[in-house]
């Protein structure tokens, strides 16, 4: 790990909570213009294609069940489900009804059976119903609506020059945004399904030229897509598949106008998805809103609840207390060469405390919104790969980062 010894050390190492979160790149001042030049469309005076959006066949083992096993089943699994007419949920892949090109990129990643949150929300999304689906982050809900995603394009007429996407999923961040474009390349390129991801920090060009090349799936960031279609770089006039992943934080950060602003370009008759790892009202009105005879399920408590599978230890010291207890730890988890993940509360924290600990010896990196997607995009690189195993994060990771870390 290196010399733990010399060197200056900051006196100022507090932990000030002065925002719900850092907002970084997406200030509330700078996003509350945006969207000004798009106007509402009036869909009643426009002539639309019909699409089918219904592509669920209950399988012959699932329509054998008893109420009282598929009930059992739910319960094992802590689902809860809410709505008219909700199907049974599958127990396993094949259950699913998924073709075979599905199939076989399943199989080639390695997955054992489905989450509980794929397990029944593929059949409410392969409906073709609109759905709310809650459930805590970790929990497979990237592939609960990308793989539904993919029979859903399929299903539809080709892309025309000048088309827009068929599904467009809105994401908070674009680091979440760049993980679903993953999953989505993963799922999508044995049936050609073309994606990009649409974030801000990041250049215009290859975005734009992925665009105006025709993509079926735009992962995308409310701020970054608004721009886009403003600058008529691309339009949502073919969109009918719409996800809104991780509502509440996207709630949470500002960006209500912006969905709705997004939301009043798409045609009203389209299958909509809302997942939140919450259900405040705020997102029940959006919900509310955006969704027409919507399904609902919840996979554990609708509140914000600590992960099971992660051990929490919390220990209260003073200010003064911190840096010690901080190498302490860090001396204990370095032998285990695990890698740690270090919250703070805002920027500078983020920084000062990189630069304390690399002067200290420890191989450590920051990430916050100030920094450069490309600079931004090395960090996650080197701490993923171990050779920076400590990540000192404001909240832009606190979500998704998709690896095993002890996080302190």
């Amino acid at each position: 790990m290196g010399s733990y010894g010399g060197g200056s050390r900051s006196t100022d190492w507090s932990y000030p909570r002065t925002e719900r979160f850092d907002r970084g790149f997406h200030d509330q001042d700078k996003m509350s213009g945006l969207g000004g030049g798009l106007r509402p469309i009036d869909w009643s005076s426009q002539k639309v294609e019909r699409f089918e959006k219904n592509f669920y066949v209950e399988d012959k083992h699932i329509s054998a069940l008893s109420d009282r096993e598929v009930e059992d089943f739910r319960r094992s699994k802590e689902i809860k489900v809410q709505g008219r007419g909700v199907p049974r949920p599958v127990r396993s892949f094949e259950e699913a009804g998924f073709p075979e090109y599905v199939m076989a990129s399943i199989r080639a990643q390695g997955f054992a059976s489905p989450t509980p949150i794929q397990c029944q929300a593929w059949p409410m999304a392969l409906s073709g119903r609109d759905v709310v689906a809650i459930a805590q982050t970790g929990s497979g809900k990237t592939i609960s609506f990308a793989l539904p995603a993919m029979l859903h394009i399929n299903a539809q007429p080709l892309l025309a020059p000048g088309d827009g996407p068929i599904a467009l999923v809105l994401a908070p961040t674009r680091e979440l945004a760049v993980q679903i474009q993953q999953e989505c390349t993963k799922f999508g390129a044995s049936s050609r399904i073309r994606n990009t991801a649409i974030y801000g920090g990041a250049p215009k060009g290859p975005q734009i030229r992925d665009l105006q090349r025709g993509v079926e799936i735009v992962i995308a960031t409310p701020g970054r897509l608004i721009d886009m279609l403003e600058s008529q770089k691309t339009n949502l006039r073919r969109v009918t598949y719409l996800v809104l992943d991780e509502a509440d934080r996207m709630l949470d950060m500002g960006f209500e106008p912006q969905i709705r602003k997004i939301v009043s370009q798409i045609r009203p008759d389209r299958q909509t998805l809302m997942f939140s790892a919450t259900w405040p009202k705020d997102v029940q009105k959006l919900a509310s809103d955006f969704l027409r005879d919507m399904i609902q399920v919840n996979i554990g408590s609708m509140e914000l609840t600590a992960n099971p599978d992660i051990q929490q230890i919390v220990e209260v010291c003073s200010d003064f207390e911190k840096r010690a207890k901080l190498i302490k730890h860090l001396d204990q988890i370095s032998s285990e060469n695990a890698k740690v993940l270090i919250f703070v509360g805002t920027k500078r924290v983020a920084d000062d405390i990189t630069k304390y600990l690399r002067v200290d010896g420890w191989p450590a990196l920051a990430i916050h919104g100030d920094k450069e997607q490309r600079e931004r995009d090395w960090v996650l690189g080197e701490f993923k790969a171990g050779r920076s195993p400590i990540l000192i994060a404001t909240d832009v990771a606190s979500r998704g980062l998709g690896m095993s870390v002890s996080s302190l």
